[in-house]
């Protein structure tokens, strides 16, 4: 693993602290990583919003469209009946 060392003025290497204490994280690394991780997580679902928004539909959601998805529902959600 490599390191990587960051300045941080007072208040935020406060804020830091008091994360790792109250939420868990068992150091400052670790609390880090993980806004990482976060944050690369919401740059690929704004990715695959971006590119679902720019493609054209493929069929169109009106009613007919919901209804059939609540039907595919209320048929996966029936009980199977072992005779």
């Amino acid at each position: 693993m490599s390191t990587m060392n960051i300045s941080l003025p007072d208040s935020l290497k406060s804020f830091v602290d008091e994360q790792v204490g109250e939420r868990g994280y068992s150091t400052s690394s670790e609390y880090v990583r993980e806004l990482i991780r976060k944050d690369q997580d919401r740059q690929r679902l704004r990715r695959v919003l971006l590119a679902g928004a720019a493609a054209a539909p493929a069929s169109p959601a009106d009613s007919a469209y919901f209804e059939g998805l609540r039907d595919r529902v209320r048929k996966a959600a029936k009980p199977v009946s072992h005779g």
